[in-house]
């Protein structure tokens, strides 16, 4: 079973597009929540952020009534009347208690929500990382995310799968971040803040995820034509279907393909063309950096960094011509005959 299987259609939106894509399949099923609200929080950072912004926009919205009713006041109050005279009213120059008040009062609101603000940052960002964290290094490229899993020995793309953590026994992801090119930015509102993902930087973050599920992100920086596009998918698993899936992870990429004539000589056509200059499959020839692992290729749902479902059709139009999906898309077309692209696709499309 995928992880397309195990989680329902409203978790994972609309594959054509960016986030009002995903909001609108959302409204389309009948769920009043959009899969990337702050109003919806289901990790410590993310708790935080959303208790700083109830105060923030009930502070706001305090602020918008007492002025929106002192004009509504002077409007009605001292509204022109047929019985007054055309003379100016009298006119009153200056006081000093009205100018305290309007001096003092915001100098007041703007210290404590400075205050409250650097409690959240420093409650997220400077508290002691536990033993028990799991480390994942988080590399932004135009226009796809990489991840892996130092101690685990790990590599996969577009995907982050990380573990629930129970708060009897903590067990957050810390995400270690740089670009391989230009500037990104790390956004999973459900999860955590947004974090810049910046080249020659090292930036960390944090979430704890208190439950299942799939949670939908999106790159909050203007990285280049298809940013967009660069969409962020999180899979908070168990503890066990987190150990099966780094134990699936690890495998070598599956290298039989005798029962399968049309994967086995996928697997040719592909190690024979400059695909392995920027993929890598292990335990085969094909060690490129420059594009995504693909040793696992096929249990990934999305392709193309989340816009595209990873279906047998889309996966043979991507490799045919990346820019009629994802126009910008740093991947050439490789200009394959169709046997070659039916074959290709057969080979990616075994690599569980």
């Amino acid at each position: 079973m995928s992880c397309f299987d195990k989680y329902s259609a409203t978790d994972f939106g609309n594959e054509k597009g960016g986030l009002a894509a995903y909001s609108a399949v959302f409204a389309g099923t009948g769920s009043a929540q959009s899969p990337t609200s702050i109003f919806a929080p289901a990790a410590t950072p993310a708790h935080s952020i959303f208790g700083l912004s109830m105060l923030v926009l009930s502070v706001t919205l305090a602020i918008f009534l007492i002025v929106s009713g002192l004009l509504l006041y002077a409007l009605i109050r001292f509204r022109h009347r047929p019985t007054d005279s055309d003379r100016e009213p009298p006119q009153i120059y200056g006081s000093n208690q009205i100018e305290l008040s309007w001096t003092v009062i915001p100098i007041l609101i703007v210290v404590m929500l400075f205050l409250t603000t650097t409690r959240v940052i420093l409650g997220t960002e400077a508290i002691p990382k536990p033993a028990s964290a799991m480390d994942v290094i988080v590399i932004g490229h135009q226009f796809w995310w990489e991840y892996r899993y130092p101690r685990l020995g790990v590599v996969t793309a577009n995907e982050l799968h990380i573990p629930v953590s129970d708060p009897a026994s903590p067990t957050p992801t810390y995400l270690t971040m740089s670009s391989a090119d230009v500037s990104h930015s790390f956004w999973v509102p459900r999860l955590a803040g947004k974090m810049d993902v910046i080249p020659n930087r090292v930036n960390v973050m944090w979430m704890d995820p208190e439950k299942e599920g799939l949670f939908l992100g999106q790159c909050a920086q203007y990285c280049g034509t298809q940013h967009a596009k660069m969409l962020l998918r999180v899979y908070s698993q168990s503890p066990k279907d987190f150990a099966a899936w780094v134990e699936q992870q690890k495998r070598p990429a599956r290298q039989d393909f005798s029962g399968d004539p049309a994967a086995a000589e996928g697997q040719t056509v592909f190690m024979h063309n400059a695909c392995i200059n920027c993929h890598t499959i292990a335990g085969t020839v094909a060690n490129g950096r420059f594009g995504p692992d693909l040793t696992h290729l096929a249990s990934r749902d999305t392709i193309a960094s989340g816009p595209i479902q990873n279906t047998p059709e889309n996966l043979r139009k991507w490799i045919d011509d990346p820019n009629s999906m994802k126009p910008g898309s740093l991947m050439p077309s490789m200009h394959l005959n169709d046997h070659d692209l039916d074959v290709i696709t057969a080979y990616l499309t075994q690599l569980h």
